[in-house]
């Protein structure tokens, strides 16, 4: 069991993911800091208030933490946008892998359907 458990720390995606959790964690600092020091007070300046963590509403003996809720929100949408921006110029750096003509493993059949998909495509240009 030891063994087992020494190669499945030792695999390249768990140490991917220990990377990406650790830049992740380092990321959300970055994030948190920039809401919490330029855009709230930027949205502060809009509703009067600079601190929107302190935000809040009673009903009864409830109290409703709404400012804390919206720098929750706020955090998420950041950190969605710049995955989201990552992704796209990973998948724009990444060159997409082409169909190799000459794979040893293919049938004959796979052989002769791309063959006649060839055909197909210079008689339709």
């Amino acid at each position: 069991m030891v063994k087992e458990f020494k190669e499945f720390i030792s695999r390249g995606n768990m140490m991917d993911l220990a990377v990406g959790v650790i830049i992740g964690a380092a990321f959300t600092a970055i994030v948190n800091s920039l809401v919490k020091d330029l855009i709230n007070p930027l949205i502060g300046l809009f509703i009067g208030r600079i601190d929107l963590s302190n935000l809040k509403f009673t009903v009864g003996e409830a109290t409703f933490k709404y400012g804390s809720f919206l720098n929750a929100v706020i955090n998420f949408l950041i950190i969605a946008l710049v995955v989201f921006f990552l992704i796209k110029l990973v998948n724009r750096l990444t060159p997409k892998k082409e169909v190799e003509e000459d794979d040893p493993t293919s049938t004959n059949e796979e052989i002769y359907l791309r063959q006649i998909r060839d055909l197909l495509q210079e008689k339709n240009k």
